[in-house]
């Protein structure tokens, strides 16, 4: 189905609704429903109506420009009008084909993001630790609200591993690329001759699961609980309040201990235990609709290294797009990330649009 083909069947519905929703009062659920989807429509249909007027104006321009009776003064006029209408209607147009990408229903919810040292020794666990700090400025800086679910930290500023619920519209369509292994390059402060060492650090994005999203059986669980432990004998309790749950059918494993109540940390395990089992099968999904695709913007594969941050160059550099930043501090500090989160969205839209379209 052609473009115009499409979005004159979104307005001959929109038009259509708007009789129906006249038609319908005194049956206030079927006015619900018709609503409902008339909003849904709505931002389509004014999209579709200044593409529409945009390309009707030029036509008629064109035409006016094409007649040798046209004084050279209004000539001029007209000129500069229909350059400017061909530089909007491709904007105009590709508004409406991102409309037209299928939405992922994950992408209005609110991130788990869980960051793991990877390679490189206690070097890892410091990076590990800036990038952690990286996506909670970041939170801060996009006005979302950033709640810490586990730190392991191992006493010298650096993590094993940490995990945060993020909170705020829209959170996981701005997070969901940022999934896969961070390299660093950087000299240590442990290392005494200057030279610079190669680090890593890997990164998972997931949706939050609600109950509604995921069902899992008691039958399934294998739950543990055991006294709470941390770096130099630090936050013992003399309780079992740390509990770990395996998911027995996947083998998946989550373990918390930062609260002091078993029951808080059971729940914030079972939050952490649903968002990967729906990012699970979000991705089985998501593999299948991209088969056909030339490219994606990563597989959101742990395994995938996906950035390098070079702290001699100052530079920062996503593999995916060929994209370099020679701003590393402000990108560390969550502002500057948002250039690269929004190039990814984008070329992602461009890949979709174009295997969509």
């Amino acid at each position: 189905m052609s473009l115009e083909t499409t979005i004159d069947a979104i307005l001959e519905r929109y038009e259509l609704l708007k009789i129906q929703m006249v038609n319908c009062v005194g049956n206030s659920e079927n006015f619900i429903k018709l609503s409902k989807e008339f909003s849904d429509l709505e931002d389509f249909a004014h999209a579709i109506n200044r593409y529409k007027k945009a390309s009707g104006e030029l036509i008629e321009l064109e035409e006016i420009i094409s007649n040798s009776e046209t004084d050279s003064e209004f000539r001029e006029l007209v000129t500069v009008e229909i350059e400017n209408l061909k530089a909007l209607i491709p904007r105009l147009e590709k508004e409406i084909k991102v409309m037209l990408i299928p939405k992922d229903v994950s992408d209005e919810k609110n991130a788990i993001i869980e960051v793991r040292a990877g390679t490189g020794g206690d070097e890892a666990g410091l990076f590990a630790a800036d990038l952690f700090r990286m996506y909670q400025k970041y939170s801060e800086f996009r006005g979302w609200r950033f709640e810490i679910l586990y730190l392991h930290d191992s006493g010298i500023g650096s993590i094993k591993e940490a995990s945060a619920n993020i909170f705020g519209k829209g959170v996981f369509s701005y997070l969901k690329f940022e999934s896969g292994v961070h390299r660093v390059q950087r000299v240590p402060v442990t290392e005494s001759s200057g030279r610079v060492h190669t680090s890593t650090a890997t990164v998972a994005v997931l949706p939050e699961a609600e109950e509604v999203d995921v069902k899992i059986e008691e039958t399934d669980l294998k739950i543990d609980v055991m006294r709470a432990s941390g770096a130099g004998g630090q936050h013992v309790n003399k309780t079992e309040s740390a509990v770990r749950i395996t998911h027995i059918p996947t083998g998946i494993v989550v373990a918390q201990q930062d609260e002091r109540s078993q029951h808080m940390n059971r729940l914030k395990a079972m939050k952490i235990l649903r968002s990967r089992l729906y990012e699970m099968e979000r991705q089985k999904l998501h593999a299948e609709r991209a088969s056909n695709r030339r490219s994606q913007v990563g597989t959101g594969d742990r395994s995938e290294r996906i950035r390098t941050y070079n702290y001699p160059q100052g530079r920062v550099s996503d593999h995916r797009i060929g994209l370099t930043l020679y701003k590393l501090q402000q990108i560390m500090d969550g502002v500057g990330l948002d250039e690269i989160i929004s190039a990814l969205i984008e070329f992602d839209q461009e890949e979709q649009i174009a295997n969509f379209c």
